[in-house]
């Protein structure tokens, strides 16, 4: 099967030849994996069997796509928001809204003027849509990319005291991801839209059900409502312990959600498989904390064994993909033991890795 017909299957609940894979690596593993195998670190999802390309088209590719060589050298992105790379990634030092009144806040715009830019960072993505599943990330949606905005503290102190001009910026926030959502779907091959929406800490959600029921909910469904009219799969990434809002996913056309935090309350994999997996996929659950960096090669190889296992029960439903980038203290024998219980050797990782380093010298 190609990477494209095993993804679709896999979410058809239908059978492949092994089960899809999409894997995120920390820098600092990326580079020693790529050393390992002689390739760039760019290229080591691709030859660990990576299924699916997705590129970012909002805000996150300030976060993630901007890349700085040394802590502490920064970039002030497109919204105005200021990022400083510490440690391995980018984190904001500054909220263009912070303090702001009502009116500076009514009178913000969004980046407009660099829609095309944006959706030309699909292309590369986009080329690949022969084999590969491809994805379109437009996160964040509605209240991660308010409060990067406003400061976390401003924007939840507004959500009990004005509710109002929450609920308008909250739409702003929607409007622009929708309008990236609408023009990718047009232009390139998708196979999913991906949206995002960090809404809960590793214990709870950041707010009471009914106000995500009542400011985020519907916002998120115009979001999803753009991949669903296209006839494509939905995939919605939030970290943390969401739990109570899944149902309410599923009923706005949620099909895939990220990344399954397997040690956050109410989100053991295999139990939300027992109880959702007839309406949802999923997509996460490798325990980067615990047994993949501590554990032994065997341990390793007997959790992945069982997380495919049940979250494949009953057919399908499930890309492999750990629960956050995989971290650089997981030894390389615990890495390659994950990939054996997925069906994927040792020596076709490097046979993919030679390939690759073939087709860069052509």
């Amino acid at each position: 099967m190609t990477s494209k017909e095993r993804v679709h299957a896999a979410l058809r609940r239908e059978k492949t030849d092994r089960v899809p894979i999409f894997m995120w690596f920390h820098p600092d593993t990326a580079r020693r994996l790529g050393g390992l195998l002689e390739i760039p670190p760019g290229l080591v999802g691709q030859a660990m069997g990576n299924d699916v390309f997705m590129t970012w088209v909002n805000n996150n590719y300030a976060m993630e796509g901007i890349v700085h060589e040394r802590d502490g050298q920064w970039h002030r992105d497109d919204w105005g928001i200021k990022w400083v790379k510490e440690g391995p990634f980018n984190q904001i030092a500054g909220f263009p809204l912070a303090g702001a009144t009502v009116e500076q806040v009514l009178a913000y715009k969004f980046p407009e003027d660099k829609v095309e830019f944006l959706l030309g960072l699909m292309k590369p993505a986009a080329a690949k849509s022969e084999k590969y599943f491809i994805g379109c990330d437009v996160s964040p949606c509605v209240f991660e990319m308010y409060w990067r905005l406003r400061g976390m503290e401003d924007a939840l102190m507004e959500l009990a005291g004005e509710p109002e001009l929450t609920r308008t910026m909250y739409g702003r926030c929607a409007d622009f991801a929708v309008k990236l959502s609408e023009l990718a779907c047009q232009r390139y091959p998708l196979d999913w839209l991906w949206a995002g929406d960090d809404v809960a800490s590793q214990q709870a959600l950041m707010m009471s059900p009914t106000t995500w029921r009542q400011f985020i909910k519907p916002q998120l469904k115009r979001v999803f409502d753009v991949g669903k009219r296209r006839k494509l799969w939905v995939a919605y990434h939030c970290c943390g312990a969401l739990r109570d809002i899944i149902p309410d996913l599923i009923e706005i056309g949620l099909d895939v959600l990220n990344p399954v935090q397997c040690r956050c309350p109410g989100m053991d994999p295999l139990e939300l498989k027992a109880r959702f997996g007839g309406k949802l996929a999923f997509m996460g659950g490798v325990d980067t904390q615990g047994v993949l960096p501590n554990g032994t090669a065997s341990e390793v190889r007997a959790a992945t064994e069982k997380l495919i296992a049940g979250m494949t029960a009953g057919g399908g439903g499930y890309i492999l993909a750990a629960s956050h980038t995989i971290p650089p203290e997981s030894p390389d024998e615990n890495i390659f033991a994950m990939y054996e219980a997925a069906g994927l050797g040792r020596q076709e990782i490097f046979d993919s890795a030679a390939d690759l380093r073939k087709k860069n010298r052509g």
